[in-house]
């Protein structure tokens, strides 16, 4: 058997991050399996509380917050695993999910990266991803198929090419890295998954989805639903996407779309709302990318 690598990040919820070692232990204590754990910045060193549950993982802190890619990547850099399994902190592992994926990758060379169906954990009925569409590089638009419907086993047995993975559960294979090269750090937050899946795709390699795996997420742990920190990254990283993948053509229409049509939409959502602190935040997000490149490790946002 083969070494996997379980990668995950921590940015101040080390309550999350236990239970999810609690879940792995559940079901893979005896594995052939190596633990990687990046401490993201967090305000304190959680590595004694991380060790009591899980003493063998490989422990790393960065002192600053590099972002959900950044974190990942650190993580990446010391992994020696075979395929390597991306999770965040808020997940938990259901019986089967990591030979199902493996499985999945050693049957078809040409599958670079895969996820597991994801069901919410609060209530585990409900589906919140069961793959997603391919994008429309005109608008910067896709869809994720399944979300919030009842899980009645309609997506049961997929085992198939998707658009792209989940961030929240995405195992890629070791031979992979060296042609497609690990997530932009530029993204901090959002879209970096779609970005790397894009990647992989350009290096040769297929992105699928096999919904005979399962993983349960506490979706919102790290971010509030509507924060001005996750309006930012959403707006100017939905840009960015198109910057570094679209082509020439698709990338003059969205500009025009989202200035025309995004934009007043935006400003007239946060004016009905009486969001108006949300205001400069877009603006900053498309100033942004006009004053930085694709590959710029500036991220215009002061976060709190």
């Amino acid at each position: 058997m083969f070494l996997i690598s379980i990668i995950t990040v921590n940015f101040n919820q080390p309550e999350a991050t236990i239970e999810l070692l609690k879940s792995i232990d559940l079901h893979y204590l005896n594995a052939d399996l190596e633990v990687i754990l990046v401490d993201n910045g967090s305000r304190e060193n959680y590595e004694n509380n991380f060790k009591l549950v899980k003493k063998n993982i490989k422990y790393i802190r960065s002192e600053q917050n590099l972002g959900f890619a950044g974190g990942n990547n650190l993580g990446i850099a010391q992994a020696s695993g075979k395929y390597l399994f991306l999770v965040n902190n808020d997940t938990e592992f259901t019986s089967g999910l990591i030979e199902t994926l493996v499985q999945t990758l050693e049957a078809n060379a040409k599958v670079g990266m895969i996820s597991p169906k994801i069901n919410y954990f609060d209530d585990q009925s409900i589906i919140q991803y069961a793959g997603f569409t391919h994008m429309n590089y005109y608008t910067c638009r896709n869809s994720c198929i399944g979300q919030f419907e009842k899980d009645n086993g309609q997506y049961d047995g997929i085992v198939a090419p998707t658009g792209y993975v989940h961030g929240a559960a995405m195992m890629i294979k070791q031979e992979v890295l060296p042609k497609s090269g690990v997530m932009a750090e530029n993204f901090f937050l959002y879209y970096e998954e779609m970005d790397w899946c894009e990647l992989v795709k350009r290096a040769g390699y297929e992105v699928w989805i096999n919904t005979n795996a399962l993983i349960y997420h506490k979706e919102s742990l790290s971010v509030g639903k509507n924060s001005a920190l996750k309006e930012y990254f959403m707006n100017r990283n939905r840009i960015l996407f198109i910057r570094r993948n679209a082509k020439f053509q698709q990338r003059l229409f969205f500009y025009v779309y989202f200035a025309l049509f995004v934009t007043p939409r935006n400003l007239l959502k946060y004016v009905m709302k009486k969001e108006f602190n949300f205001i400069p935040v877009l603006l900053r997000a498309i100033g942004w990318n006009i004053k930085n490149n694709v590959n710029s490790k500036k991220l215009g946002y002061t976060l709190k």
